[in-house]
């Protein structure tokens, strides 16, 4: 485990020492515990493990044949390409416990944690603290957004209540429009708990206590949940977004880059960047930028790709996605690979910025969903995503983009996107943008050459929970494997 339950076990050994003056006799039930196996671990250190868990594992993990992130979706996306191995992701094989352990990890490691904080901290629970509940809820419903994305219905209104009063071991699948109605309440519920001015809470690793912060994470986050089932719920959306976007005081939003939700990680091991951590301490070099990537940014002049990308002999050049190692291995020395930035041990996993969500408003004006004007969305999106990589865009640039179209708009949204490779392949699931070119005559691909529209489930759920699997992979619509598409596919 992390260094947070070395905490928790300090902290308790030094309360047993403060009550050395006590009689032994009197009081020797008391202290007649083991300090290495509480029976009950307070919110502000459940907090932070369920964070960096849930977070890292999104983010991409650091076990080989099970990193979601850089072996999966900055794959299947186009932003990174395998110059070996390329069965791992490339080619759109995976192994089962990719899938297995992602399962396990969020809801094991972040769920049922962020459960035990909201028990906890509720207004009946041991330690009161809405605080702690509201940002519970907002990590509980980000991390079903990230499973039910990944695997269409999944276990939700039943899920992880092993430990309940009336102990539930094999969950009713919901399917994703129950979820997605349950998500956008709960994050409307979260946004009215978390007070300004409040009780304080602790092991706040994301926005370090600011409470405000959370506020505008949740309402951004019901935006962008709103959003994305919007073409399958058109009138719930609109009235969802108009409540948010109609009464800023009430529900704050992002306003700048300063708002991103991202977790910052430390230099010290084992809170380093899960990046950082196989590629730099684990020395792999397996990952090249993708042909497609380097090519989008070059038919713009789209200078961000110098702050994404490495020169190679004066100029950028990227490996088609797909190839066998046997020549995917002879892009070696002439194609550009990630800046060390993106290697760093304390860069940030980013879970949502301000410039998603100007292109989420912008999406939403284009399709009717909204009013406003989806050009100053669309350039506020583009000069917060210049911003974070330190560079300003030329009124050139916009101007050299055309007009504002659902196509461009989910294109920049794409780019802006780089590193968080998870939401990029949602986003091309649910609209099939950017359009991704041919694919290289060479490559060979698995999948029927169809680039994965979900993960399949857990062999854990075949064994254990097979009943209810079956119920679940019938509300997918289609078999369980990486060419049904999910519920909100445009």
């Amino acid at each position: 485990m992390k260094k947070y339950i070395n905490k928790i076990n300090t902290g308790i050994l030094f309360g047993l020492l403060m009550f050395t003056g006590f009689s032994c006799t009197e009081d020797f039930a008391e202290m007649n515990t083991d300090p290495n196996n509480p029976t009950s671990i307070g919110a502000q250190y459940l907090l932070p493990f369920a964070i960096e868990s849930s977070i890292d594992r999104y983010w991409g993990g650091t076990t080989r044949f099970e990193r979601l992130n850089i072996d999966g979706a900055m794959l299947w996306v186009q932003y990174l390409a395998r110059n070996i191995y390329s069965n791992e992701g490339d080619s759109y094989g995976i192994s089962p416990a990719f899938y297995n352990n992602t399962w396990s990890s969020l809801y094991n490691d972040g769920l049922v944690n962020f459960e035990r904080i909201i028990k906890q901290a509720a207004a009946d629970g041991p330690t009161p603290n809405t605080n702690y509940v509201g940002i519970a809820m907002v990590m509980k419903t980000w991390t079903y957004s990230v499973l039910t994305d990944l695997y269409g219905a999944i276990p939700y209104g039943e899920a992880v209540k092993g430990s309940a009063d009336e102990p539930i071991y094999t969950p009713s699948y919901d399917n994703m429009e129950a979820i997605y109605a349950g998500m956008l309440a709960d994050l409307k519920t979260a946004n009215e708990l978390l007070t300004v001015g409040g009780p304080s809470v602790s092991g706040d690793i994301i926005y370090n206590g600011d409470i405000m912060a959370w506020k505008k994470f949740a309402n951004s986050l019901r935006l962008k949940l709103a959003n994305r089932q919007a073409v399958k719920k058109p009138a719930e959306s609109k009235a969802i977004m108009a409540e948010i976007l109609g009464s800023p005081s009430t529900y704050p939003i992002f306003t700048s880059n300063a708002d991103d939700a991202q977790l910052v990680h430390t230099a010290t091991r084992p809170s380093n960047n899960t990046w950082h951590e196989v590629m730099v301490i684990g020395g792999r070099t397996d990952w090249s930028i993708s042909k497609t990537f380097v090519d989008m940014l070059m038919a713009t002049s789209d200078p961000r790709l110098g702050a994404i990308a490495t020169e190679v002999n004066g100029t950028y050049a990227g490996i088609p996605n797909g190839l066998p190692d046997a020549i995917a291995t002879t892009y070696l020395s002439s194609a550009s690979i990630m800046q060390d930035k993106f290697r760093d041990p304390s860069a940030p996993s980013v879970l949502m910025t301000f410039s998603e969500l100007n292109f989420i408003l912008a999406e939403a004006v284009v399709d009717g969903d909204i009013t406003g004007d989806a050009e100053a969305y669309f350039k506020a999106g583009i000069d917060a995503s210049f911003e974070k990589n330190g560079l300003s865009p030329s009124a050139s640039f916009v101007e050299g983009l055309g007009s504002v179209t659902k196509e461009k708009i989910m294109e920049q949204k794409y780019v802006a996107l780089f590193g968080q490779g998870v939401e990029a392949w949602t986003e091309y699931r649910r609209t099939g943008y950017p359009v991704m070119p041919a694919a290289d005559p060479r490559a060979i691909f698995e999948n029927d050459g169809i680039i994965p529209t979900r993960l399949p489930y857990p062999t854990t759920e075949y064994s254990l929970n097979r009943e209810k699997l079956d119920q679940g992979i019938t509300l997918n619509g289609g078999p369980d494997n990486m060419q049904t598409k999910l519920w909100w596919s445009e």
